[in-house]
């Protein structure tokens, strides 16, 4: 994509209704797949911001389909939201459409942009400066599922094909390790050998009963605002990767990143463990909210969830490692290996202890 800039921000801005004149563009440069803006319009004295980013469609290829799916489910939840006498402006996103009516853009080079309103007075973590904080954000993923529990999960778009398929990322896996074509394959003779002897973890979603339900995919705590006044979880974000899938995906996802004791790429083994106090907080506020909507099935099945996706994501940065860092940003050499060491830490702790 070509870079992002003041300039095309602007142009940009100017085709979405934002309700007044643009007084300033500020470019966010922390986000990983999509280029960020705060965009804050003037009319008649009174000041509004808002989100306006440019859609990567090098990850995602069909950014029709994408922004549908979010329009229709945001749409979904305002409903909901709205009848339980909450706010929808601020308990989920809400999709500024383009002037022409359409939820993005498309600018004379092929860029994709689209705009939401900026929720103000939140904040969001990329770690929980509390534990509890991170019990709060599955009280909030388990209150998204359970809103959402009765809409037809299949009608919505595959947006990345083969997201979770576990049985797709292990066979990618045994191909790199096959071509080898970086040389790196005799150094990780344990990790391949770890990963080989659990093949099994592959056929949990291909052998399951469980419902489709609709799924965030990267229930991060670093996806949740929270209100800066009350300090209760708001709204959950990032909605780019929602499609239909297992509920235990999403919850195991959540712990992966959460319930782990240290960075995901620490390089000291030592520091890197499954911490089961977090685990519990997570699932009893996740259940709390989603439980009841939840089958026994999904509710027995959410500690298979965590482990499937530690192990999920291992294959992944141990598949990337093996045929050159060319997925996962690198900002040093071995960075997917020990990212894909922490994993089979933690999934060995997890083994144990759930």
């Amino acid at each position: 994509m070509r870079e992002t800039t003041q300039k095309n921000i602007q142009e940009a801005a100017d085709h979405f209704d934002l309700g007044g004149k643009t007084v300033s563009v500020q470019i966010n440069h922390s986000g990983h797949i999509n280029d960020t803006a705060i965009v804050t319009a003037e009319k008649d004295g009174f000041r509004r911001r808002y989100i306006l980013q440019r859609i990567n469609t090098d990850v995602f290829s069909r950014p029709d389909e994408l922004m549908e799916n979010i329009v229709r489910v945001t749409s979904f939840l305002k409903k909901k939201i709205r009848s339980a006498g909450g706010d929808p402006e601020r308990e989920t996103l809400t999709v500024v459409p383009a002037r022409d009516g359409a939820p993005f853009y498309r600018d004379g080079e092929g860029s994709c942009w689209r705009a939401y309103l900026y929720l103000e007075n939140t904040v969001c973590y990329d770690r929980p400066d509390l534990p509890e904080r991170f019990g709060q954000s599955g009280a909030i993923f388990g209150r998204f599922q359970r809103m959402l529990s009765d809409y037809p999960a299949e009608t919505l778009y595959e947006t990345i094909a083969d997201f979770h398929n576990t049985k797709v990322r292990y066979q990618n896996f045994l191909s790199a390790v096959s071509e080898d074509c970086m040389r790196r394959a005799g150094e990780v003779e344990r990790e391949i050998r770890f990963l080989e002897d659990r093949r099994d973890y592959t056929r949990i979603l291909q052998e399951t009963s469980m419902p489709l339900r609709v799924l965030h995919n990267d229930t991060k705590l670093s996806n949740v605002l929270f209100d800066q006044k009350t300090g209760k979880p708001l709204c959950v974000i990032d909605l780019d990767t929602i499609m239909p899938g297992y509920v235990i995906t999403d919850f195991g996802d959540a712990i992966r990143f959460g319930a782990s004791t240290s960075a995901e790429d620490e390089r000291d083994l030592t520091k890197v463990h499954f911490d089961r106090n977090l685990y519990g907080l997570f699932r009893d506020s996740f259940l709390q909210e989603a439980g009841h909507a939840l089958t026994d099935e999904e509710v027995r099945m959410l500690p298979d969830g965590a482990k499937l996706i530690t192990y999920e994501q291992a294959l992944r940065f141990l598949t990337d490692y093996l045929v050159g860092d060319v997925y996962y940003h690198t900002e040093r050499t071995g960075q997917n290996l020990d990212r894909a060491r922490t994993q089979i830490r933690l999934l060995e702790e997890m083994e144990r202890m759930l």
